[in-house]
């Protein structure tokens, strides 16, 4: 559920739980669960709502949604923060510089360029 989408009913702002649509080539009102993108022609519902929800005379109302109460994380979600978390924390190995690099001196820096200098052995 996201917490920027909020029931199409006006003056109601609690959030939505349920997706409502229409097909009138049947005359069927269609309750399903929260699409995951708002659409123009399609009404986001909060539970309250949902469970009032009445068609016009003659139109048949399938609902595609047993539980309409909103539902927190799973533990799935929390696992897989928990572990994006981890990783993120896990200390990055500094790598050995490239062989071309040997030998050099980083002399001036100015954001991700670098000045390198040979660090040459004195000869006798």
């Amino acid at each position: 559920m996201s917490p920027a989408r909020r029931c199409s009913r006006t003056a109601c702002d609690r959030p939505a739980v349920t997706t409502l649509t229409y097909v009138y080539a049947d005359q069927t009102a269609v309750l399903g669960p929260l699409a995951t993108y708002a659409e123009p022609h399609a009404y986001d519902l909060c539970d309250k709502h949902a469970e009032r929800l009445s068609a016009p005379r003659g139109w048949e109302v399938l609902r595609l949604v047993s539980d309409l109460s909103p539902r927190g994380p799973s533990d799935d979600d929390l696992l897989a923060l928990a572990n994006a978390v981890r990783e993120a924390a896990r200390p990055v190995p500094a790598a050995a510089p490239p062989a071309a690099e040997e030998g050099m001196r980083e002399t001036f820096r100015r954001g991700h360029l670098r000045v390198l200098t040979h660090d040459e052995a004195p000869t006798s």
